[in-house]
């Protein structure tokens, strides 16, 4: 694969991507997406981004569009999904850590952290796609050799003009022969999905907040409070393309669905907090569990979420929800 250098053709001078020059009807803002390579998605279909500019010396901002409607991340009771944020913050710091930092293409973006908090008004869903920009500092980079190795990034989020998250991504680089060298065995592609067991079967989609059984990620076990992980590799969204390990969007899902099976009195989950401690293999079972951890006055229940593979820690969440947002009648 290709580095990450971008061409004069690609970029203008602030680091984003523009559209033609020339005359009068040369478009305003820019009406397509940043490379789909950049976010590491193989569907231009799920690449939300669509521009980016230097903001500072040590801040970007990005723009993203989310679109009315989903097959995953979808609207509901006129809400947008709150996970499009993760995802948005997702791709907006693997897009940055080409452009910005330099990271060659063909280098592994791992997390180790991921949250978000914001205001439920803000996820209000219109008659045309949102517009979303991300404001973003780089704090604790840590380079070796002039290649970024880890860093911290901050994120103030707007939707449609009105403030909506405060988010930060932590994640680490690494070239490929480091990752073979973490992974070992189960970094060759080809064998850890030779190996994967398949799906286990899903839990009811209205337990877990979802419509389509296909989209469910917990399979039920013989305790009310523990699910085993529901890994299905040919879902179109969290397995865009082929991966070595279960995706990490997918954990965060899990830890979604398991806090909404665990509190079923809330939907809306409006603050997230997921520290990965491990690669989580698609050839054992990872068991997940949910305990409720408390209630403030305002009706906010936040709910802890644990996974684990062969005993040991893979996600640890806490996930604080609101109730249906039909209950809110100064939110909807």
């Amino acid at each position: 694969m290709a580095s990450a250098t971008l061409t004069p053709s690609a970029c203008d001078q602030s680091g984003g991507i523009h559209g033609r020059r020339g005359d009068g009807n040369r478009p305003r803002a820019l009406t397509s997406t940043v490379p789909r390579e950049y976010v590491h998605r193989a569907a231009v279909s799920e690449v939300f981004l669509t521009n980016w500019r230097q903001s500072g010396s040590d801040g970007w901002l990005v723009t993203a569009q989310w679109p009315r409607a989903h097959s995953f991340y979808g609207p509901a009771h006129g809400l947008h999904d709150p996970l499009l944020l993760i995802e948005t913050v997702r791709q907006a710091g693997i897009l940055l850590s080409h452009v910005a930092h330099g990271v060659p293409l063909d280098h592994r973006i791992i997390w180790q952290q991921v949250r978000y908090a914001l205001r439920p008004q803000a996820l209000r869903a219109a008659l045309k796609p949102a517009d979303i920009a991300l404001h973003i500092t780089d704090r604790d980079v840590v380079r070796r050799r002039k290649q970024l190795v880890s860093i911290r990034q901050e994120f103030r989020i707007v939707c449609d003009g009105a403030e909506l998250a405060r988010a930060t991504l932590v994640y680490s680089c690494h070239s490929p022969a480091v990752y073979r060298r973490v992974r070992g065995e189960y970094g060759d592609l080809a064998l850890a999905n030779a190996r994967r067991l398949p799906p286990a079967e899903p839990v009811p989609p209205q337990a877990v907040g979802r419509d389509r059984t296909g989209d469910v990620v917990l399979s039920p076990t013989d305790r009310a409070d523990r699910w085993r992980l529901r890994v299905d590799t040919s879902h179109p969204v969290l397995f865009d393309h082929p991966v070595d390990h279960v995706p990490g969007m997918l954990m965060v899902e899990a830890a979604r669905q398991a806090a909404r099976a665990a509190a079923p009195d809330w939907a809306l989950p409006v603050a997230l907090t997921c520290s990965f401690e491990r690669y989580a293999e698609l050839d054992a079972p990872c068991w997940v569990q949910a305990r409720p951890a408390g209630v403030a006055d305002d009706g906010r229940q936040e709910v802890a979420v644990c996974v684990e593979q062969h005993g040991r820690a893979l996600l640890d969440a806490r996930v604080t929800g609101l109730p249906l947002p039909e209950c809110l009648p100064d939110l909807c």
